[in-house]
């Protein structure tokens, strides 16, 4: 058996072999490291160059550069419309404040000249006659309420240049006390006057809240007790 072995590896049916160098595997994966490496430095140069060649860095960086400023200029525009929006709405808030500010003042305008409308209604009655002399030009009288009656008093001295007057006026109401005739003068009786061409008094008249006045007579009277002028009026 072993005969028949060597006598086969002797003849031409014996099987080949082949003799290789044998290399360490560290330096198989160096050679194929620095392999790698150059083509890819290859390959990367030659995208480089072909990037050069076509011009598309240079576009690139363009279209970089333009981006940046259209970005820049859209946040400027963007910063200009908030600053816009910002000061249109405080001028929108300071004009409704005005436009309160003028609705309150109209309407306290009309209330003045719905008071100066009364004024002068007051004072077309008491214009001076001719001739010289003290007289009473107007008198309103008006409850307020039970037992109170507001009233409105104009004494004019009329000529060229009157002297000072100086004197008192008292009232004297009129009207019926629990179905009776009834006279009364509110206290106090007598209130002080001065005057040199007019004088407009206002104020305030008591009485019994169940009296009924029907009229209000008015009289000035000079320093001696003297009266100068009177007037009347029904209510």
């Amino acid at each position: 058996m072993r005969w028949k072995l060597f006598r086969r590896r002797l003849s031409i049916s014996a099987p080949r072999v082949a003799i290789r160098s044998h290399m360490p595997w560290p330096l198989r994966w160096v050679v194929l490291a620095v392999a790698f490496g150059f083509s890819a430095s290859l390959a990367l140069w030659a995208f480089e160059f072909g990037k050069e060649i076509a011009g598309l860095e240079r576009t690139s960086k363009e279209e970089l550069t333009q981006l940046r400023t259209e970005l820049e200029t859209l946040r400027a525009e963007r910063e200009r419309a908030q600053s816009i929006a910002n000061t249109a709405d405080s001028l929108l808030k300071t004009e409704r404040v005005t436009q309160e500010r003028l609705s309150q003042q109209l309407r306290q305008s009309e209330a003045e000249v719905l008071a100066l409308k009364a004024d002068l209604g007051f004072f077309e009655r008491l214009l001076p006659t001719a001739g010289d002399g003290l007289a009473v030009r107007a008198l309103q009288a008006e409850p307020v309420q039970p037992g109170q009656l507001r009233y409105q008093l104009l004494i004019m001295q009329s000529g060229r240049a009157p002297a000072e007057f100086k004197g008192r006026y008292e009232f004297q109401l009129a009207g019926t006390l629990d179905g009776k005739p009834w006279t009364f003068t509110p206290q106090p009786a007598q209130r002080a006057l001065a005057l040199k061409q007019y004088a407009r008094v206002e104020g305030m008249l008591d009485h019994p809240d169940t009296a009924v006045v029907k009229s209000v007579q008015v009289r000035v009277l000079d320093g001696s007790g003297g009266v100068r002028a009177s007037q009347t009026v029904k209510l």
